[in-house]
């Protein structure tokens, strides 16, 4: 069964076992979103699901965090010795 969302068809199927308990807070919720079951269900664990994900992508600092984040940021950079000669140093993975 295909159903549309307006942007593309959903044709995947996904199965979850739940508690009579867990349902009966899921189908609530469904009722008081005004939503049909698999839009919710599809919205709420896409929405867990990038949660999830977003400290893979993205970082979100308060705003003394992120002048903290700009005063390092905009420090000149430090001269590091051992780098500098860690850099000069031919590499182990090139022929040349």
């Amino acid at each position: 069964m295909m159903i549309e969302t307006g942007r593309e068809r959903r044709s995947e199927r996904l199965e979850v076992r739940t508690t009579p308990q867990e349902r009966q807070l899921i189908n609530r919720a469904v009722v008081a979103s005004g939503v049909e079951l698999t839009e919710f269900v599809v919205t709420n664990l896409a929405a867990a699901a990038r949660r999830v994900l977003a400290d893979r992508t993205e970082f979100v600092l308060d705003d003394v965090a992120r002048r903290r984040w700009d005063d390092l940021n905009n420090e000149p950079a430090r001269s590091l010795s051992s780098l500098r000669k860690l850099m000069a140093r031919r590499s182990p993975f090139t022929d040349s």
